[in-house]
């Protein structure tokens, strides 16, 4: 096995052992950078001096006894999170010159625990978009077939992952920009609870619905990462004050009489054969593991497409009227104050930004605010309603984290509302505020991954991990790398 494709749990026993150094480990994924990101395009800035400089300071540390549980691990860092003195361009030409002068807390978290910092990977414009076609610099490819997206919008995270160019890596997740490109380029992506990890740094989208997840090989590493940015951080005001457990301490592989819920409303027409196949396969193979697989009802499932296409643009309109051409970022000076902020947006957002941010504007306009954003809010309370009364009833939800595999590159940008459908079974974790993991459970015809979304209650991450580690370690799926 080369050393790029190693999970981070097995680089760790080797850094420990002294077999391999962190120098070593961060050169090899650079140089797998180097021989296949032309292809993949999964970064937008590469920092190879800064990554071995930690690398070194991480082997110079030495193998104390309290090892930093990332020491000499390299890692992605999606381009939505600020870096300290490290560009963060959203995916936006509006900050393509943005340097923030400061970390945000999961990155500060991150380099507290000794990893290596690899760069920043591409994004859907902002995050708005759900195949990384968004993006103001370039599309990212699926290192399972360069013709088809990665999903969104953490997609270059998500194929750095998957091609081995790093060995984890941030993303984000409003309404499935974490689940939905790790189950397209067949790895593991968490997203937290809402709270659970904090915001600070996090240039925002829609901060109801925004966390920072993660992406990794398998459910082990994902445990590592998430005990490694979650906690409280009072520089967030909506970050949950609350212990953090050892989320590898749930990995025990035991799921005997846990029960897990199947909604009927995620086994709709239009979805892909084999993903229902290869979904309800890994049903049985759960219910062999122990689990008793009960149906559920999510009746409010089909509201959460229009009353997250409500809320988020809503929110974006919010979030995104600071880029003003004043203090940060693109400024084009125009005849006036109203010109310069004309120009400034015209020339820096993409039609994907603009076309978000005028519905979010609308429905917020006097005389369609009860309408259409007071309406969806409440549409919300009784999709979160749906879940409480789920969760009830069963340990997880289970179903399929996307209808389909990987469609091809320019597939859908003609046609939003097909490509809004891509997050259908994703968006309504966001509204809720619950976590979700989505893991490798097979492959379609053409050899393209498809994903398990196992969904757990707020705080309920302990045991999404223990059900989404079971089945992975009763299956080799997470073990297959792609070709390229």
């Amino acid at each position: 096995m080369h050393l790029y494709d190693l999970t981070i749990h097995q680089a760790r026993a080797l850094l420990d052992a002294g077999e391999i150094s962190a120098v070593e480990l961060t050169q090899a994924v650079i140089d797998r950078i180097l021989a296949v990101d032309n292809d993949v395009r999964a970064y937008i800035t590469l920092t190879p001096e800064v990554a071995l400089e930690q690398a070194r300071a991480a082997d110079a540390m030495g193998r104390q006894p309290q090892k930093l549980p990332l020491q000499g691990i390299p890692i992605a860092v999606k381009d939505i999170i600020c870096t300290a003195g490290i560009p963060t361009t959203c995916g936006s030409r509006i900050l393509e010159d943005f340097v923030p002068p400061y970390d945000a807390t999961v990155v500060a978290r991150l380099k507290a625990a000794g990893a290596v910092i690899l760069g920043k990977t591409n994004t859907d414009e902002f995050a708005m978009g759900s195949s990384t076609e968004n993006s103001a610099f370039f599309p990212t490819h699926n290192p399972w077939d360069l013709e088809r997206v990665p999903g969104g919008s953490s997609g270059g995270s998500a194929a750095a992952v998957a091609a081995g160019e790093c060995l984890g890596a941030l993303g984000t997740d409003t309404g499935g920009s974490v689940r939905q490109p790790a189950a397209f380029c067949g790895i593991v992506g968490l997203k937290p609870t809402y709270g659970r990890v904090s915001r600070y740094g996090l240039i925002a989208f829609a901060s109801s619905l925004d966390q920072v997840g993660v992406l990794a090989r398998d459910v082990t590493d994902a445990a590592i990462l998430l005990s490694v940015i979650a906690g409280h951080d009072p520089q967030d005001s909506t970050s949950l004050d609350v212990p953090v457990p050892d989320y590898t301490a749930a990995l025990t592989g035991d799921i005997r009489g846990m029960r897990v819920g199947v909604p009927r409303e995620y086994f709709i027409a239009g979805i892909q054969p084999e993903v229902e196949a290869a979904v309800r396969a890994a049903l049985g193979q759960l219910a062999d593991l122990g689990a008793e697989i009960v149906e559920v009802s999510l009746p409010h499932t089909d509201y959460a497409l229009p009353v997250y296409y409500l809320i988020a643009p809503a929110e974006a309109s919010a979030n995104l009227a600071r880029y003003d051409g004043v203090r940060y970022g693109l400024r084009i000076v125009g005849d006036s104050l109203e010109d310069t902020y004309k120009q400034t947006r015209g020339r820096g957002f993409g039609p994907e930004v603009k076309r978000r941010i005028m519905l979010g504007t609308y429905a917020l306009s006097a005389g369609y605010y009860d309408a259409y954003y007071l309406k969806a809010q409440k549409v919300r309370t009784l999709i979160k309603g749906d879940f409480d009364r789920a969760f009830e009833q069963v340990d997880v939800v289970v179903a399929p984290t996307s209808p389909t595999t990987a469609f091809r590159i320019g597939e859908k940008t003609e046609d939003p509302l097909q490509m809004y459908l891509s997050d259908i079974f994703t968006l309504s974790v966001n509204l809720a505020g619950i976590c979700g993991i989505s893991i490798p459970c097979g492959f379609d015809a053409q050899g393209l991954p498809i994903g398990l979304q196992i969904m757990g209650p707020a705080l309920g991450e302990t045991t999404v991990l223990r059900v989404a580690y079971a089945y992975e370690q009763a299956t080799d799926w997470h073990t297959r790398r792609p070709p390229i």
